[in-house]
C-alpha cells in the first residue's frame, strides 16, 4: 500500500515544528505500506488555500497513494464540520483511506465515521474561533492601554528627508535605499508631495 503522510502546524515559532509530528507519523506509515510522498506546511488549518493540501488532493484525485495518514483531525483541517467531511468523502470516493494516528476511532470507520468527523472537526472549528477571539481581546487589552497598533510610524525628520529626495526627482527605490525604509513607505508619505 501506498502511504501519504500530511503534517501541518500553524506557525514555524512557539516551538511548533513539523517535525514533531513527522518522527511518528513515518513509523505509523510504514506499518501501514511504503511511504509514497510526504506533504508538510506551517499555515493556518482553517485557510482552503494551502498549497501542500490542495497538492495532497490532487494526488489523491490522480490515485497515486492508498492512504493518507496525519497527527490529528485538526492538523488535517480546521476548515470546519462541512469543509473537512468534503475532504475526506472525497479521499474516499476516489479510493484513498484516511487515519488519524492520535484519533485511533478515525480511520475511513464505517456507518459512524461521518459522526466522528463531525464532531471532531466541529471542535477543530471552534478551537480556530477561541485563537481568533483571544488574539482579537488581547488586540483591545492594548489598545485600552493606548498601546498603539500596527507598523510604527516614520519620525517627521525621515519624512521630509523622503519629501525633499522626491522633490528632487528622485525615484522611490532610490529614496528607500537612502533613508533605510520600504518602496511601500516613501510612497506613503511621499504621495501627497508628486
Amino acid at each position: 500500500m501506498r502511504v501519504a503522510i500530511y503534517a501541518r502546524v500553524s506557525t514555524n515559532d512557539k516551538g511548533q515544528d513539523p517535525e514533531n509530528q513527522l518522527h511518528q507519523l513515518r513509523a505509523f506509515a510504514e506499518q501501514h505500506g511504503t511511504i509514497y510522498k510526504v506533504f508538510t506546511e506551517e499555515v493556518s488549518g482553517g485557510k482552503a488555500d494551502r498549497l501542500q493540501f490542495k497538492l495532497l488532493l490532487l494526488e489523491a484525485y490522480q490515485k497515486k497513494f492508498d492512504l493518507v495518514v496525519f497527527w490529528r483531525l485538526d492538523r488535517f483541517s480546521r476548515e470546519g464540520t462541512l469543509a473537512t467531511l468534503k475532504y475526506l468523502k472525497e479521499l474516499s470516493d476516489h479510493g484513498v483511506n484516511y487515519k488519524s494516528f492520535m484519533e485511533p476511532y478515525l480511520d475511513t470507520l464505517g456507518p459512524f465515521a461521518d459522526v466522528i468527523v463531525s464532531m471532531l472537526s466541529t471542535i477543530a472549528a471552534q478551537d480556530l474561533i477561541k485563537i481568533s477571539e483571544n488574539t482579537k481581546a488581547a488586540l483591545a487589552k492594548k489598545k485600552a492601554a493606548g498601546i498603539k497598533l500596527g507598523a510604527p510610524t516614520k519620525g517627521s525628520v525621515v519624512v521630509e528627508q523622503a519629501r525633499v529626495l522626491k522633490g528632487e526627482g528622485k525615484s522611490n527605490g532610490f529614496i528607500a535605499r537612502t533613508l533605510g525604509i520600504s518602496p511601500s513607505t516613501v510612497a506613503k508619505y511621499v504621495a501627497v508631495v508628486v
